[in-house]
């Protein structure tokens, strides 16, 4: 099994479906709002932000490069610790790596915190289908996985759920009404989240980073499940892709601050966990500390040229800004990662197979506001033209499509045809309208103006001519 995704042949019923949601809608448009807030002022406060930029790129392309080296490093320190490490090749692996701890353990509840790699293995679905009990401890996470959906945003799970909605999933889950005041939302999910960190047998979080030096877990958070569940439980198991390594601690500090500005445009969250292994000498904590490391496809994008996809910190800035996610929100993509930084690492994890990614690159607009945004700089506008490339290659496009395409290409490679069919368009207006397999084509796009009668390059020239 690979990554879980919905498949390319529900991408347009999934996106008709985003479309026709007025509350989606209004919720995207109000909750963007509210995450360009956080990082308004990030680079005025910042005025080094390029070089923040460009140093925190050469730290994550550097580790990316070295993974084998400083995992190997990364493990040796975990295990002087008293921890261990588990390689996980493929989703299977990593599942049943968590499920026979949890036999050998006996455990009946799992506490977990925030972690897409165990949204990317669907590992609550083989929990419960083994009998146990996995409850999502983050509040947008819980109410996520009380509705039965996936988080539809990176930093923001339930992103897509306005407050009267998020309302309506606890009075469904409490079997009566509920406000839609937020403090008692908050206080009712306090309330019926405290036992299951009492009662929990294992406690599973995700990692933002892992540190070779010190064999160290960092994670990142602002409600502080994950310190409840990374420290009261016997067991404490960490869910990373093989890509969260780090060299030093002077390397994943700069990183911490580098995703929180990025993320909610603060130096430092409200936690930050600095998990080294299990309690040593009666100490408060797991008896228990495992690590399992997670391939799943990424060593094969390691050694592709779209390697630095891999440095990638989770912090959701691309999907704030993207005008396309804003609009269709996260399900649409049909996959646990979406919008930009999801429209590129879907298609990779899925090594662009038949109806396995090969349209989610169409859903942008290439203006580049992603690669703008992204704190470690990956240039996503980049790669989202080379997979459509890819894409086309593998025969998405029609043979019409391509064909026209094609025509049009040379015919403006050439000034005279270039000038030609300006007049033409004109006169016409081509692409106002079409018919046949043009119509198809055009269907879900806006109508394009008609050109100006007069080209730009002759209005260029009467200007320099002083008409």
């Amino acid at each position: 099994m690979s990554i879980v995704y919905d498949g390319d042949k529900a991408l347009a019923a999934r996106i008709d479906k985003a479309l026709g949601d007025p509350r989606l809608a209004t919720t995207l448009a109000a909750s963007r709002r509210h995450l360009l807030a956080f990082r308004a002022g990030v680079e005025e406060r910042h005025p080094d932000w390029a070089e923040r930029v460009d140093r925190a790129r050469a730290i994550r392309s550097d580790a990316v490069a070295r993974a084998p080296e400083l995992l190997a490093r990364f493990e040796a320190a975990v295990t002087s610790r008293g921890g261990s490490v588990i390689h996980a090749a493929t989703a299977e692996d990593a599942v049943h790596a968590v499920l026979e701890i949890a036999r050998r353990r006996g455990v009946q509840v799992v506490a977990k915190g925030k972690s897409m790699v165990s949204e990317e293995i669907e590992l609550n679905h083989a929990l419960e289908a083994a009998g146990l009990t996995p409850v999502e401890t983050d509040l947008g996470e819980w109410i996520v996985q009380l509705a039965g959906e996936r988080p539809s945003h990176i930093l923001a799970p339930v992103i897509h759920r306005s407050r009267g909605q998020i309302a309506e999933v606890l009075a469904t889950h409490r079997g009566g009404p509920m406000s839609d005041d937020p403090q008692g939302l908050v206080t009712y999910s306090r309330e019926q989240l405290r036992s299951v960190f009492l009662e929990a047998g294992m406690g599973i979080t995700g990692a933002n980073f892992m540190i070779a030096e010190t064999g160290t877990v960092v994670v990142l958070e602002n409600e502080g499940n994950g310190r409840l569940v990374s420290s009261l439980p016997r067991v404490h198991v960490v869910l990373a892709g093989l890509e969260r390594v780090l060299e030093t601690t002077a390397d994943a500090a700069f990183m911490v601050e580098q995703l929180t500005l990025a993320a909610v445009g603060r130096e430092l969250p409200s936690y930050v966990s600095w998990l080294s292994g299990p309690a040593v000498d009666g100490d408060d904590g797991p008896e228990e500390f495992v690590v399992i490391v997670l391939d799943n496809g990424r060593s094969r994008v390691r050694e592709s040229d779209e390697r630095e996809i891999l440095n990638c910190i989770r912090c959701g800035s691309c999907l704030t800004v993207c005008p396309v996610y804003s609009k269709v929100g996260g399900h649409a993509y049909g996959s646990v990662y979406s919008g930009p930084i999801g429209a590129v690492l879907t298609p990779l994890l899925t090594d662009m197979r038949p109806d396995e990614g090969r349209k989610l690159p169409f859903l942008s607009s290439l203006c580049g506001a992603c690669t703008d945004a992204c704190p470690v700089g990956i240039p996503l506008h980049d790669m989202l033209i080379r997979d459509r490339t890819l894409a086309n290659r593998a025969g998405l496009a029609g043979r019409g499509e391509r064909a026209a395409w094609g025509a049009w290409s040379r015919a403006w490679s050439s000034p005279r045809l270039y000038r030609a069919s300006a007049r033409a368009g004109a006169r016409s207006g081509p692409f106002a309208r079409a018919f046949g397999p043009g119509a198809s084509w055009l269907e879900g796009r806006a109508t394009l103006p008609l050109p100006s009668a007069k080209p730009f390059h002759r209005r260029w020239s009467d200007l320099e001519n002083g008409e």
